[in-house]
């Protein structure tokens, strides 16, 4: 089986390191997932994400003149979603209504400890 740039394959992960994951392909070739391409959020430990001997798809994203072959999981996973969080499945209109919903809960608590600051709603002083 040649590997193809653009081509969903799965593969195992064979290797962690701080900086991505190593994925051993079906015709036995062995890959580099960039942290960065582990997760559509933010990756600080690649470990909270990936095992060592886990399944994965990945989507080819490159190979060089020297064999090295890039690869993404956040890719491969986006065309045929699964669904990893209730963010990605809601409406723009349910994200901007929860979005506004949390904006005015941290108003009205900002609002509560200025005010318990200031010793009430009256001005500091008091005839």
């Amino acid at each position: 089986m040649s590997l193809v740039v653009g081509a969903i394959v799965e593969g195992v992960v064979t290797g962690i390191t701080h900086f991505g994951a190593f994925v051993l392909l079906q015709n036995g070739e062995t890959g580099l997932v960039h942290i960065s391409e582990v997760a559509d959020t933010y990756v600080k430990d690649i470990n909270e994400h990936l095992q060592k001997k886990d399944k994965v798809r990945v989507k080819i994203l490159s190979i060089d003149g020297k064999g090295k072959i890039g690869l993404s999981i956040k890719q491969a996973n986006s065309n045929g979603r699964t669904g990893h969080s209730k963010a990605s499945r809601m409406s723009f209109e349910e994200k901007i209504n929860k979005f506004l919903k949390e904006s005015d809960e941290r108003l009205q608590d900002l609002r509560r400890n200025t005010e318990s600051k200031r010793g009430g709603r009256g001005s500091p002083f008091q005839l």
